[in-house]
């Protein structure tokens, strides 16, 4: 009787130790499968410098819309190659050169586009139904869409001021300030222009980061070249100062942004006390 008891004894040890052990395995197993899971769906930061990162975004934004990389030497060498007919444009239709040239950089990724290239498109304009010129076939919304071409670059710039100036739906835009960019850029969205969500804010993020806005108030005569007093009272001394004629919105974080001046930078300049500005006042740059 007693050896029973024992055995007995013996074998539901034997079994729970088992159980126990298959207990621990399948927790384990368990465990395991979680960190694989969650080791999957890991999310890495990597931390980079602010020029780094700020290069990066400038790619993917132009990447994001025309589809071709661009980097910053692409926008600053088109820039330099189109800013004056921006402005000219500006002078005889009224749109700001910083959203025409934001436009072109971020339509044509900065002259990369095979649009740009092959057919001297820079906006991206489909051919429409009263197009009677020639045109190029691209993949867009729908494969090989009908897209204008043009001999000159300059006939693009044009064609553009001229689309948004002959259709109704972009009247409300010339009811705004000239050098409202960020206004003119949430209307071109409102308007229809394009259906991405994120457009304004990929031109205002062009505009701000190249400082095109200075194309539109040389155009405005909102910054001013006069002799200093130095030069005045002595003609060997040539010394330019710049002026910058206040505008509503203006702030001197806003400028200092504009004009890489520190806001303590341009109170000294100006011997101002405080940060208070008036419409219309004069601002010296250096």
């Amino acid at each position: 009787m007693i050896k029973k008891l024992i055995y007995v004894f013996i074998l539901l040890t034997i079994v729970s130790c088992g159980a126990s052990r298959n207990k621990r395995i399948t927790q384990t197993k368990n465990r395991t499968n979680t960190t694989k899971n969650n080791s999957s769906n890991k999310v890495v930061v990597i931390v980079t410098d602010d020029k780094e990162n700020e290069q990066k975004e400038a790619k993917e934004e132009l990447e994001a819309t025309s589809k071709v990389s661009a980097t910053y030497s692409n926008v600053n060498s088109y820039i330099d190659s189109f800013k004056d007919v921006a402005k000219l444009n500006m002078k005889q239709y009224g749109i700001p050169a910083s959203i025409i040239l934001a436009q072109g950089i971020l339509e044509s990724g900065a002259g990369n586009g095979r649009l740009c290239k092959e057919a001297n498109n820079h906006f991206g304009i489909k051919c429409h139904k009263e197009w009677n010129g020639p045109s190029i076939t691209h993949d867009d919304d729908a494969a090989q869409e009908c897209f204008r071409k043009y001999d000159d670059p300059s006939e693009s710039y044009r064609d553009h001021s001229l689309f948004l100036t002959s259709r109704s739906r972009y009247n409300k835009l010339f009811e705004l300030d000239k050098g409202d960019f960020k206004s003119w850029a949430k209307g071109l969205k409102a308007a229809g222009y394009a259906t991405d969500p994120k457009y304004p804010s990929k031109l205002i993020g062009i505009i701000e980061r190249y400082q095109l806005d200075k194309y539109d108030n040389e155009v405005l005569n909102r910054i001013e070249n006069i002799k200093s007093d130095n030069e005045v009272k002595n003609n060997d001394i040539s010394n330019n100062v710049s002026l910058y004629i206040i505008q509503k919105g203006d702030t001197l974080y806003s400028l200092s942004r504009k004009f890489n001046l520190s806001v303590e930078e341009l109170k000294k300049i100006n011997g101002l006390k405080d940060n208070s500005l008036s419409i219309g006042q004069k601002i010296r740059l250096k």
